[in-house]
């Protein structure tokens, strides 16, 4: 049985982290104070204990222009003598659901392994940010420059990712728990980090990039395995997005969604083919402070 946690429910949430991801408990204290939020929080019951588990946490991210909502998946774990019975296929797939339920139309998530990026291809994500290979700006010179005015130095903060595509943006909330994060750790060096995306609602992020290329005009029909309202055609011409409609005389797409998400993302489209490369410019995504 899905539900979602409660005051019941939290203490096996956390106990289940501590048991599949082995975090100090300082880490994990940050972590429930900070993240943690029973609405956004699945669990599967087995037998009427929670065995398994992921937590949807809401950010911003800039699309094409437009800071959109979005949930990015943590805490992602099954207890070991629960694995390979299809529990977490099955929390996974009603994340989807509730993505949609709640209008979001992007999920993303870092992979903590590498074998995991062949794991979440299986449900429709694509891995469309890279690992960064320059430390990002200090947190702790950022705090320094604006001693005792943590909002101020969240402003600062803010000011060097506001303004980019592609990127995963933070609230001051999330500066707060990054900022106590890095001082848990002594302040270490921060990468941009490897991550995946899946679409939700593909027509509201098709609509969004149809908006700054007005130009573009393409047909294309969506294959997903998983979210099969998402299954069809779709038509792009002068800025406007036609659900059920193929676009005559235009370039016809047929692709499933882990490739859409990254064309209209921008990854690594440069060594596309046309018409790719032409319909779907180059772009840099960006994911990090992510509470490594």
């Amino acid at each position: 049985m899905i539900r979602f946690a409660d005051e019941h429910t939290r203490e096996a949430v956390r106990a289940m982290w501590k048991t599949c991801f082995g975090d100090p408990d300082d880490y994990m204290d940050l972590y429930f104070r900070h993240k943690y939020r029973d609405e956004q929080t699945l669990l599967y019951l087995d037998g009427g204990k929670p065995v398994a588990s992921l937590q949807m946490l809401p950010y911003r991210f800039t699309f094409h222009g437009s800071e959109i909502p979005i949930l990015y998946l943590s805490g992602v774990c099954t207890l070991p003598e629960a694995r390979k019975k299809g529990f977490m296929q099955q929390l996974l797939l009603r994340s989807f659901e509730v993505a949609r339920e709640r209008e979001i139309p992007l999920m993303l998530l870092v992979p903590q392994e590498e074998w995991l990026l062949t794991f979440y291809a299986k449900y429709g994500f694509a891995q469309t940010f890279d690992a960064g290979s320059e430390p990002l700006p200090s947190i702790k010179t950022v705090l320094d420059a604006h001693p005792g005015d943590l909002e101020a130095a969240y402003r600062a903060f803010d000011c060097l990712f506001r303004g980019r595509d592609m990127t995963l943006q933070k609230s001051f909330d999330d500066f707060r728990a990054m900022a106590e994060e890095a001082a848990l750790y002594d302040f270490p060096s921060k990468k941009n980090l490897i991550g995946m995306a899946r679409i939700i609602e593909p027509e509201r992020l098709l609509q969004l990039y149809a908006a700054t290329r007005r130009e573009a005009a393409f047909s294309l029909t969506l294959d997903d395995s998983q979210l099969h309202a998402n299954n069809g055609a779709y038509s792009v011409s002068r800025g406007v997005v036609i659900r059920g409609s193929l676009q005559g005389g235009a370039p016809h797409l047929q692709m499933k969604v882990r490739e859409l998400v990254c064309l209209l993302l921008g990854y690594h489209t440069a060594s596309r083919e046309a018409p790719l490369v032409g319909l779907f410019p180059e772009r840099v995504p960006v994911m990090h402070y992510m509470l490594e």
